[in-house]
């Protein structure tokens, strides 16, 4: 131990003892017998200390032992043992060492003792209590021994096999992927220990793999009997009754644009012209219509949250009879729907828009590649094909683009990363892995129905009715002070007005760097830095879009609080939102918020790691193999390679063997002690797959 290290334990073994009172840094010498010309020195120790979070200093400089503090949360834990714990309401999470997890295993609630909090860095904690277990059942992999069998845990954050006694493996074999309850969480040394409540299938029949993913996040993948049932009951054809009192929409010309493989259509579009003036009709499934709220179908779906699109199938929010029956809206059947018309003029402005219940007959079912081969290919055939469609669809596409010109002059935000399409075989092997292609037509859609979420969140918002609103956060300013620093180096910058940003200088600086070498780096490290989006009933704004007004209304299909705001909606039509539904709302809308943002990030992280096995497997045929990627991520351990095709991989810095490797954070390097050799973000590379972890969902990269 240094000197300084070992005067600070005496100072601190002395405070610790001696100052029941706080003293400033005068008494202290006082007391401790320190002359003035060591003052200084006593200074440099007491603020090591402090940052250490061993000492507290109030506003009046007195400085006195700290008190121990404590939190609860949920541990997160990782794969290399160590975890976080996640405090609600806290922005910041308590970093858990490896030997500092006292039993938790990974979504515990536990009791935390912060033990250091450096200042500007993440504080420290030791879990002191396990309050309450997360998880009672895992997803694993079965292996059978003589007398007994265990599970390993397909989740990487669960550190241990469990062990399965022979009378509770209900008869599971090697290779078969389980569903484990545990009886015995592992406290005081032992072994986990659990029984066997469900064999998923083995692990070489197609979709089990899959599958295992879905169980593992506990996603519901049956609906029960009672729910069927009653859509069965409520997806009757439209009849003379349902129509009555609806805006009549059925003479109006309208089609649906999706994908060639969708099945529930949603939403459909319509445009004529009044003059100079664009009449926009955004018409979307009234979902409300078939499912009443506290209805066993309501209670699902508010259960479920969202639909979840994992890479081999989907599981639906509301049962299929419904989803692609009545509430699809099919071409050439009547169909119920609310409907957002508005009257946009050449500059883009909103100047007029109605909001009504209508009874819409869709003219064509049309897909994105169609509408594409149209507009931008110039496809004679096609255009052929559509012709007394094609006029709509040329003033759609001037449209689209007033509106997105509209929408980035203020300052929203588009990050262009491609999403990832994975074509798989009869058996659910992978073939194919692309990047997903946005067209002039699934651009259009998206205008249209961005437009129509603004204009009916505004709508309400004046309206004074408890709403549910999609809201996106301003990003966290010392995150921004970062990008800012870091960007400096390549002599971009942001202008930030106190702690506030505005997105036009994101949107400005993108355009900067638009075809740049560092246009990837510097847009990932942009987006690294916004918070998530999420629903809530305080209009508070959406900052990636810089709109003052957004909600989701498009897809109560397959989205829980469009389904709910579609009720507050025609409950207000009607006239019958009275001040008692006005309470009903206010009681209800925050957990309708907070649930559907927490389905949300279920959804998106189930459907994550399903593209990540996928991109295991794909390129699990591919070992040996060389290819070109970005570097897109660098650590401590490591940097990550992007190829062309979405996949990602990992170069481990132990695998760069011509120089030892350190990491430098502020610049996002890693640098050769002797060579000076720099990886950096944005950089191109050749690299050699060298191996894969299907368990872990890892792909390893060595420099080529």
């Amino acid at each position: 131990m240094g000197k300084f290290e070992e005067r600070k334990q005496t100072i601190y073994d002395l405070i610790c003892n001696e100052l029941y009172v706080p003293m400033k840094v005068k008494e202290i010498a006082m007391l401790l017998d320190i002359p003035k010309s060591k003052r200084e020195a006593l200074q440099e120790v007491l603020d090591a200390l402090v940052e250490e979070g061993k000492v507290e200093v109030s506003k009046k400089g007195k400085y006195a032992k700290a008190q121990a503090k404590f939190a609860v949360g949920v541990f997160d834990s990782n794969a290399r043992g160590f975890g976080f714990v996640r405090v609600e309401g806290e922005e910041e999470d308590i970093f858990i060492g490896r030997d500092d997890r006292g039993g938790a295993i990974h979504n515990d609630k536990v009791k935390v003792k912060i033990t250091a909090a450096p200042q500007g860095k993440r504080r420290e904690g030791k879990v002191i209590q396990v309050l309450e277990h997360g998880k009672a059942q895992i997803v694993g992999t079965y292996e059978a021994s003589k007398t007994f069998g265990f599970v390993v845990p397909d989740n990487g954050r669960f550190t241990q096999d469990i062990f399965v006694p022979l009378e509770c493996s209900m008869g599971a074999v090697s290779g078969h992927k389980v569903i484990v309850e545990l009886t015995q969480y592992g406290e005081n040394g032992k072994k986990p220990e659990g029984k066997v409540v469900e064999i998923i299938g083995h692990i070489n029949d197609p979709g089990t793999d899959i599958l295992s993913i879905a169980k593992d996040f506990e996603l519901p993948i049956e609906f029960g009997e009672k729910v069927l049932n009653q859509a069965v009951r409520v997806g009757k054809p439209v009849s003379e009754a349902d129509k009555s009192g609806r805006l009549d929409l059925r003479d109006v010309m309208m089609v649906t644009i999706d994908g060639e493989d969708a099945k529930d259509l949603d939403d459909a579009v319509s445009l004529s012209m009044e003059g100079e003036n664009y009449r926009l009709g955004v018409h979307i499934a009234d979902v409300s219509n078939y499912v009443q709220e506290h209805s066993a179908l309501d209670v699902e779906a508010f259960e479920r949250g969202t639909s979840v699109y994992l890479v081999d199938r989907v599981i639906p929010m509301l049962p299929h009879v419904l989803s692609n029956g009545i509430c699809s809206l099919n071409a050439g059947e009547e169909r119920l729907a609310l409907s957002c018309i508005m009257l946009i003029n050449p500059k883009g402005e909103v100047i007029d828009h109605e909001i009504a219940e209508t009874v819409i007959c869709v003219d064509e079912r049309m897909s994105y590649t169609s509408v594409n081969k149209i507009l931008a290919l110039k496809d004679e055939r096609e255009t052929a094909r559509y012709e007394r469609l094609v006029p709509m669809f040329r003033d759609m596409e001037k449209l689209a683009a007033i509106l997105r010109k509209r929408r980035m002059k203020r300052g929203s935000i588009d990050f262009d990363f491609p999403e990832t399409k994975v074509i798989l075989d009869k058996e659910g092997w992978p073939v194919e892995i692309r990047p997903y292609e946005r067209n002039v037509a699934t651009k259009l859609i998206e205008d249209f129905m961005l437009i129509a979420n603004e204009t009916v969140a505004e709508d309400n918002f004046w309206q004074e009715i408890p709403f549910v609103y999609r809201t996106h956060e301003n990003p966290d300013p010392d995150k921004i002070k970062k990008l800012s620093t870091f960007i400096n180096n390549f002599g971009y910058n942001i202008h930030v007005g106190g702690d506030e940003l505005h997105p036009k200088e994101l949107q400005k600086l993108l355009e900067k760097i638009a075809d740049t070498p560092e246009e990837t780096l510097i847009s990932r490290l942009t987006l690294r830095s916004m918070k998530q989006a999420k629903y809530t009933t305080d209009c508070t704004g959406h900052f990636g879009l810089a709109a003052k007004y957004y909600c989701h209304f498009t897809s109560p299909i397959r989205r829980y609080p469009d389904l709910q705001i579609h009720r507050i909606i025609k409950e207000r039509l009607r006239g019958r939102m009275s001040e008692q539904r006005r309470e009903h709302y206010g009681k209800i809308l925050d957990e309708v918020a907070k649930q559907s943002s927490e389905r949300e990030r279920r959804a998106e992280e189930a459907e994550r790691e399903t593209v990540k096995l996928k991109k295991v497997q794909y390129m699990s045929e591919h070992i040996g193999e060389i290819f070109t990627g970005v570097i897109s991520s660098v650590t401590g351990w490591g940097m990550y390679v992007e190829l062309p095709d979405t996949i990602e991989g990992m170069v481990h810095v132990t695998s760069l063997r011509d120089d030892y490797y350190h990491y430098v954070e502020d610049t996002y390097e890693l640098v050769g002690e002797v060579t000076g050799k720099r990886y950096k973000l944005g950089e191109t590379v050749n690299v050699m797959v060298a191996g894969t972890d299907e368990l872990m969902r890892t792909i390893d990269f060595e420099i080529a």
